[in-house]
């Protein structure tokens, strides 16, 4: 098997993760391939409408995006995703995705150099297998990307995952914001009560609410509620009735909008999701709430406080609870108030400082 390093590659693609989260953590990649190869044209590959994270993105040129695509669709999707491969003449692709079917579209796209992990049955469709390293489950995500990239000669960095967004996008979440009251002295909390995966992920509905009664005592607090669609109706319930100053854009906001508001919070409190992760990349402060997955994988990678109680069964990683929710119940409102008001305690206390040097 002939060695990448030290190779020259003028056409790159990577095959970005599927999740938000994921494809977050993936992004230290492209900068450091960015680093590598300064003068290649690097494409990001990424699966709709998680790939509009990737717009604004200085370090690609291209963004390659593709729908997952109906069972009446999907053979005619796959066609043109192999026949737009084959269109790119990529000399050097990376598979930051574990599937067998991402290996084989490179495979059939004949993209010239395939590096990837060597799992689920796709060796033969790799150049360059990479083995899984032995502390998978014991480092953080960002690391495992990042040491897929060791067969270019690409040592580990200290990327970070980032983010990009337009003077335009967050002019628009502040003139968004300022229609709800929101002021350059207020303080905005964001909360994120759901979680793509499954509610063992998620924090109890009526704590979140508790936590947003007591920082609405503040009157110069105003609070930013997330979520997609599925929680449309949980964020709803945890809202109703509450002050003006909670503000609920759950199921109303692009990804990119989503981002944009997220950048504008002093503070956001979230389970482990991909607005956390989003947070990370933007450099919003972060209190992640954690019970079923290992923080070590999938917690802030920059900065951020995680509320992760250890019981002896987390993490599980379950879609569901099967018993009694331990891990969840054990975070207590208070402590989860008392975090958030250290950070905006913090943020005020910079700004004070900000305005004094000034």
């Amino acid at each position: 098997m002939p060695s990448l390093e030290g190779m020259i590659f003028r056409n790159i693609i990577v095959r970005m993760p599927n999740w938000i989260g994921d494809m977050v953590m993936a992004t230290p990649v492209l900068t450091d391939l960015r680093k590598a190869y300064p003068d290649a044209t690097i494409t990001a590959m990424c699966r709709t409408p998680v790939c509009d994270l990737l717009k604004e993105d200085p370090e690609i040129d291209e963004l390659f995006c593709f729908s997952k695509g109906s069972s009446f669709s999907r053979r005619s999707d796959k066609k043109n995703i192999i026949e737009k491969l084959r269109h790119g003449k990529y000399d050097l692709g990376i598979l930051l995705t574990h599937s067998f079917s991402s290996a084989w579209w490179f495979w059939q796209g004949k993209v010239k150099n395939r590096l990837g992990y060597d799992c689920n049955g796709r060796r033969f469709l790799l150049n360059q297998p990479v083995l899984l390293p032995d502390e998978i489950d014991r480092q953080h995500l960002v690391v495992t990307y990042k040491r897929l990239l060791e067969p270019l000669g690409i040592s580990m960095s200290g990327a970070v995952p980032r983010l990009f967004l337009s003077k335009r996008e967050v002019s628009e979440a502040q003139s968004l914001l300022k229609q709800h009251g929101v002021t350059s002295s207020s303080l905005l909390v964001g909360i994120n009560p759901g979680a793509t995966y499954g509610s063992a992920k998620c924090w109890l509905p009526e704590r979140f609410r508790e936590v947003t009664e007591r920082l609405l005592v503040d009157p110069n607090i105003f609070i930013i509620y997330f979520g997609d669609q599925p929680t449309t109706a949980l964020v709803k319930e945890i809202c109703q009735g509450l002050s003006s100053r909670v503000i609920n854009v759950a199921g109303l906001t692009s990804l990119r909008e989503l981002a944009a508001l997220i950048s504008q919070c002093g503070v956001l409190l979230t389970n482990d999701s991909g607005p956390m992760h989003i947070a990370d990349a933007l450099g919003t402060p972060i209190i992640a709430l954690f019970g079923s997955t290992n923080e070590l994988v999938t917690g802030p990678y920059r900065t951020g406080k995680v509320i992760h109680k250890h019981v002896e069964c987390s993490p599980c990683y379950q879609r569901t609870c099967p018993i009694d929710f331990r891990c969840m119940k054990k975070i207590t409102a208070e402590e989860v108030y008392q975090e958030i008001i250290a950070v905006l305690h913090k943020k005020k206390t910079d700004l004070r400082s900000l305005h004094i040097s000034a």
